[in-house]
């Protein structure tokens, strides 16, 4: 997503340059459809809650969610990890 705002976005309306958005656009949609049929089989695999599953799917709709998500993951791992 930041590659298509941050640089597919001004290429179309600066400079004129459209089909960058087109492919930029294309790999962000597949991208974003590869993370939710991994999201749900993981979440399962993982045994998350049913809260932690929805914060996933959240992330993936905000800008910089996944970061947030993935660094909460890593602090309930180090936590788990810890506690053995």
């Amino acid at each position: 997503m930041l590659v298509l705002v941050f640089v597919a976005m001004p290429l179309k309306y600066i400079f004129e340059l459209p089909l960058m958005v087109t492919y930029v656009g294309w790999i962000h949609g597949v991208l974003f459809m590869v993370y939710m049929l991994v999201l749900f089989p993981t979440s399962r695999k993982l045994r998350w809650t049913f809260r932690t599953a929805v914060m996933g799917l959240i992330a993936a709709i905000l800008p910089f969610g996944p970061f947030l998500f993935d660094r909460k993951l890593k602090k309930q791992e180090h936590l788990i990890a810890s506690s053995h």
